[in-house]
């Protein structure tokens, strides 16, 4: 196993090196002036020519991607045009908001889907499994930005002042706050990568507020999340249910199964310790490439929840032709999706024996 994993490590080196270049070089082909495009009505003649040789882009596009190399290997994802801000730092700011939604719509897309797809796969043909599937199909084809509008009017105007009321936008009410776990701890004088780490933790509002005793903030941020989660869990859980659903349908007629029925076993025992497990490699597929896609950021339901995080962030970025900030939030998806990717594989191991490496 542990050679499969190093062997896979070195395998996504060079897709990680593809991906960086084809960023780096189509962010820089795409027509249109960058200078303009960040500094609006400021931006004259002058100010463009001092802007272009301050950010090397005056320079052949290989030898502007042998300096970024070299800030890659420093650990530098350099300096955001735009926001005049390091990079690290916008995403230990944006990258929490996105990994707790990302946490969240996931769970509600599992915890539904999953046995949403397993009883309509049981009831087959019956009233249940077509009003699944019906329920499935709907949450495919609705838009996100339609249903994320729904439920903020729903539950923030018709269901207001009442117990049902929930936050339409942010990630804390007024006068809510959370504070850092470095002054909780009184770990002020921490810095360089241990105090980056401890300040991405700290947005992540649910878990700091939960492990620093912050009971408050810590609910008021989990209420906030609800309508996003599922919003944005909605399309995944549709996708996990008929994927659920038609794996094991195909697990129900294999041979072992009637064997396991013959024996006299329960219909709960052989759908669940038999069929299911097997059923879970194609769902295992999908949930991790969910997974990779929502930690990619979620532009509308961040746009239309207002949301500060990774979709949100790199639209912007992309708008405003800001090259760097593009570099990267690209390099920390591609990182993501091979991770999950890696680790998905390795849970092949361990769900299905035969298959192990």
């Amino acid at each position: 196993m542990i050679r499969f994993i190093l062997r896979r490590i070195l395998v996504t080196i060079p897709v990680l090196f593809g991906i960086v270049f084809l960023v780096f070089a189509l962010a820089r082909l795409v027509p249109g002036d960058p200078c303009r495009a960040v500094l609006g009505e400021r931006a004259t003649d002058a100010v463009c020519d001092d802007f272009i040789v301050r950010y090397g882009l005056d320079q052949p596009i290989p030898i502007q991607f042998g300096k970024y190399l070299e800030q890659l290997a420093a650990g530098d994802l350099g300096d955001s045009i735009k926001h005049s801000q390091p990079v690290t730092e916008l995403l230990i700011e944006r990258l929490p908001t996105t990994v707790e939604l990302t946490i969240m719509a996931m769970l509600l897309a599992i915890a539904v889907g999953v046995p949403l797809g397993l009883v309509s796969a049981y009831r087959h043909n019956s009233p249940i499994d077509v009003g699944t599937m019906m329920f499935a199909n709907f949450g495919v084809s609705m838009p996100v930005f339609v249903l994320g509008l729904l439920l903020a009017f729903l539950f923030a105007i018709v269901f207001k002042d009442t117990p049902f009321s929930l936050p339409p936008s942010g990630r804390l009410s007024s006068g809510v706050t959370i504070q850092p776990l470095a002054e909780v701890w009184g770990l002020d004088d921490l810095s360089g990568p241990p105090r980056g780490f401890l300040d991405f933790v700290s947005g992540l509002y649910i878990f700091s507020g939960l492990i620093s005793g912050q009971w408050g903030g810590a609910a008021d941020a989990f209420r906030h999340l609800i309508l996003p989660a599922v919003a944005l869990g909605t399309i995944p859980m549709a996708i996990i249910a008929r994927i659920t659903r038609s794996s094991l349908l195909e697990v129900l007629g294999l041979d072992y199964v009637r064997t396991a029925r013959a024996k006299g076993l329960s219909e709960r025992a052989v759908v669940l310790r038999h069929a299911a497990r097997n059923a879970l490699l194609p769902v295992v597929t999908i949930v991790g490439l969910q997974l990779g896609a929502l930690l990619s950021g979620a532009v509308l339901t961040e746009t239309v929840f207002n949301l500060a995080g990774v979709g949100r962030s790199l639209f912007e970025a992309i708008s405003g032709r800001d090259y760097v900030v593009i570099q990267g939030f690209t390099l920390l998806i591609a990182v993501s999706y091979v991770t999950i990717n890696l680790i998905v594989d390795v849970s092949y191991g361990f769900l299905d024996p035969r298959i192990r490496p």
